[in-house]
């Protein structure tokens, strides 16, 4: 089984490569009650937050009920470094009495668009056909059960120091606005992996301090109605053109 956490696609996109190539189910993690089916081979594929994991797959993964299985691994997609995550994820799992056998990274556009531009579709179609290749690499250090740290661009556990209180800041709701295209849809409280977001006269109304900051409200606006601070709107949205979510 590959457990994914995925707001716009590319873990999503991820996993379901893998489990298809493996003949195996890909399985969002939202929904879960933390125990795992009994398999041979577990796989997580998480994005990278900030050099880290989400707040939603460290909740996950600080939950897990499950025996070891005969071969675990994770994958981190990222933008510019999958950071400290194999770490990270190694020492929750090590606290359920789980550990991986193998960690690997994809790089795939960066979704963080208060910071990256995604508005050329060349440019992201290109990054993403050049993720096909490492995900086929992946693929097949899985498929012969390799061992080892295969993360490229990653980063020491000390750099956690600097992105775990970045991140917390980040997750502040209060840098969401909607400007007056929003159509009262309710697509953006309905995809809030964090509950975040409730419809009040047909507005959506952040209700949480803090929520995931996964962007997924943003990116999946049909109007393009929210925006994180004042880079978003120039930067565009982006959803994986190889899979729904």
């Amino acid at each position: 089984m590959i457990y994914y956490f995925s707001a716009t696609g590319n873990s999503k996109y991820v996993a379901e490569k893998i489990a298809g190539a493996l003949g195996d189910e890909a399985r969002s993690i939202q929904g879960c009650d933390g125990r795992l089916s009994r398999s041979d081979v577990i796989g997580f594929v998480t994005p990278t937050y900030v050099w880290g994991l989400p707040e939603i797959v460290k909740r996950f993964f600080s939950a897990l009920v499950a025996e070891q299985p005969g071969y675990a691994f994770l994958v981190a997609t990222y933008g510019t470094s999958p950071g400290f995550t194999g770490e990270q994820a190694r020492k929750l799992l090590g606290e359920r009495d789980l550990s991986l056998d193998a960690l690997f990274s994809v790089r795939m556009p960066d979704n963080w668009t208060p910071a990256f531009d995604l508005s050329d579709p060349d440019k992201v179609a290109e990054t993403n056909r050049k993720a096909d290749e490492e995900v086929s690499e992946v693929i097949g250090r899985i498929e012969r059960r390799d061992h080892g740290n295969f993360m490229r661009r990653a980063m020491p556990y000390f750099t956690s120091r600097v992105s775990l209180p970045e991140y917390e800041k980040m997750r502040k709701t209060s840098h969401f606005t909607v400007d007056d295209t929003c159509i009262g849809c309710g697509l953006c409280a309905r995809k809030c992996p964090d509950r975040a977001i409730e419809m009040r006269d047909g507005r959506p109304v952040w209700v949480k301090e803090r929520c995931i900051m996964c962007l997924g409200c943003l990116h999946c606006c049909p109007k393009f109605a929210i925006q994180y601070d004042d880079r978003t709107r120039e930067h565009g949205q982006y959803r994986h053109p190889g899979t729904r979510v």
